[in-house]
């Protein structure tokens, strides 16, 4: 994921228009998110050693 795709930061979890939000954006190359960029819900995040998985209640899965 190389940008943010929503109203949240999927990362931190502010708005994304506070800032540029360096810090998540270098992170986000390592880490999968963990809020939802849609809804700012804290998502369920599973590490695997072949990629991770992010669940939201609201919106579903997302793998990476």
């Amino acid at each position: 994921m190389g940008e943010i795709l929503g109203a949240w930061c999927d990362r931190c979890g502010e708005a994304v228009d506070t800032g540029t939000h360096p810090g998540c954006a270098a992170a986000r190359a390592l880490e999968p998110p963990r809020y939802c960029a849609h809804c700012r819900r804290r998502m369920k995040v599973q590490v695997l050693p072949v990629g991770w998985s992010a669940v939201c209640v609201e919106h579903g899965e997302l793998r990476g």
